[in-house]
């Protein structure tokens, strides 16, 4: 008779490598997701912290000073990866810009300190000075501003307000007289040309840059039929009445350098033309602009030479028009740091990434990682070995056995390994595969010396089977 075929074994625990892949699944899906979440927290970090920001900027003409250097800013700011965006908005005149500003339609303009000031407008930055000169032909010589009234005057300068200035400053009056004595002057007229119409002087109001750069003066000396510069006398007198002009100097060769025009320090009045913004803008706002106003002065700069030296605003609280709480800080170093200024909201930050992760890492351990086969499980798989021995009826029989028992145990020590097998239950693992162990070998003898029972065995069991 044949020997009976084996008995089928039971089907072992997924096999390590299955198990091993899963995990390694999970764990690159739990990987990609938490770089997703990462930059995602970066990206939403960046957009609160630096959430841009976008002002109206009302400027006047778009070949006027403050459309240019409106557009130059605006070209800064981006430049320098600044938060702040300007949305320019030109009007047909400045005044008409001052107006927006004063129905709160525009956060920034720029104005000379003769104009209507917005009451609600903080300075930024002081952009230009202009100088007022008073000019006469050839070597008359105008003695005082009580002389001045009573001549003819052509007004020069950049701003439709000019001659209301002039008047304003020399205190003349608004009748008809008047504003025959007090005119504007057509645009790039000759001095000698206005001279020779009958004006007995010209006040031109200029920017202090524009002159330093610009030979018109210098060519008019020498080519021209020459002029007076006359000092204003009562200079620090008029500054004190009207807090819009402010105290000038013009500096000996400042209008010509050969000849040297004047001759001499030359004491006259000015104005200045300031950045200002809104009072409700905040004040990490007006620090941030004033930090980049600050920081990029040669990337301002027009090409007429407007805003070449641009100055820190008067943050006296007697100055015309107080300096912005914001441009303050910056100016007088009372700026917060980052850390100053966001420290808390780390802190607050990081524990509440903190108790995310652990919840996340749980959530991961919990649920989606492939849990560890406990070693008591295989202790259980041992001694089902060790049932299936007592009927092994030939040497065959138990080299199989043998054979799963061995395949048991390096399943146990490389799990243990890799994590994919726990120690829970080792010491009842152990204790079953050394209990099963030594009766495979005890039956092992036992056919080894009884080859004959072991035959009528399997004979005795294919009859009944039979």
């Amino acid at each position: 008779m044949s020997a009976e075929a084996p008995t089928p074994m039971p089907a072992l625990p997924p096999p390590r490598a299955r198990v091993v892949k899963s995990n390694r699944t999970q764990i690159f899906i739990f990987s990609i997701l938490t770089l997703i979440l990462s930059a995602a927290t970066v990206w939403g970090g960046r957009v609160w912290l630096r959430n841009s920001e976008t002002l109206v900027f009302a400027v006047g003409d778009a070949n006027g000073p403050e459309a240019r250097f409106a557009a130059k800013l605006k070209t800064v700011l981006k430049a320098n990866s600044s938060r702040l965006r300007l949305k320019i908005v030109p009007n047909p005149d400045n005044a008409k810009a001052l107006a927006q500003f004063d129905r709160r339609d525009a956060g920034l303009a720029i104005l000379r300190t003769d104009a209507k000031v917005p009451p609600r407008a903080r300075t930024i930055a002081i952009l230009e000075h202009d100088v007022v000169l008073v000019l006469s032909p050839g070597g008359k010589k105008i003695k005082s501003l009580s002389d001045l009234k009573k001549k003819k005057i052509a007004v020069v300068g950049y701003s439709e307000n000019s001659v209301n200035f002039v008047r304003s400053a020399l205190e003349i009056s608004d009748s008809p007289d008047a504003a025959q004595r007090v005119q504007q002057a057509p645009p790039n007229t000759p001095f000698d040309k206005l001279f020779a119409s009958g004006f007995a002087a010209v006040v031109a109001i200029e920017h202090t840059s524009t002159i330093m750069k610009d030979k018109t003066y210098e060519q008019f000396a020498k080519h021209g039929s020459g002029f007076t510069l006359n000092a204003i006398d009562s200079a620090k007198a008029l500054a004190r009445k009207f807090p819009a002009i402010s105290e000038e100097t013009v500096s000996t060769g400042m209008l010509s350098s050969s000849p040297a025009i004047p001759d001499d320090d030359v004491d006259t009045i000015g104005l200045e033309w300031l950045l200002v913004a809104q009072s409700q803008v905040s004040t990490t706002t007006a620090s941030e602009l004033a930090r980049v106003v600050y920081e990029n002065k040669a990337e301002l700069v027009l090409d007429d030479g407007f805003a070449s030296k641009i100055e820190p605003a008067a943050t006296d609280k007697d100055a015309f028009i107080i300096a912005h709480p914001g441009a303050a800080q910056y100016i007088n170093d009372d700026t917060k740091s980052f850390m100053d200024r966001y420290s808390d909201m780390m802190y607050l930050g990081a524990g509440a990434l903190s108790v995310i992760g652990s919840i996340f890492a749980a959530i991961y351990t919990k649920i989606t990682r492939v849990a560890p086969e406990k070693a008591s499980e295989l202790a259980i798989r041992i001694l089902d070995v060790g049932e299936r021995m007592e009927h092994a009826m030939c040497i065959d029989h138990l080299d199989e056995l043998q054979d799963e028992l061995e395949t048991i145990l390096r399943h146990a020590v490389v799990g243990l390994r890799d994590g994919t097998i726990s120690s829970d239950g080792l010491d009842t693992f152990k204790l079953g595969y050394e209990l099963v162990r030594d009766e495979i070998a005890l039956r092992r003898d036992h056919l080894k010396r009884h080859p004959q029972q072991a035959e009528d065995n399997v004979v005795v069991v294919k009859a009944a089977s039979g």
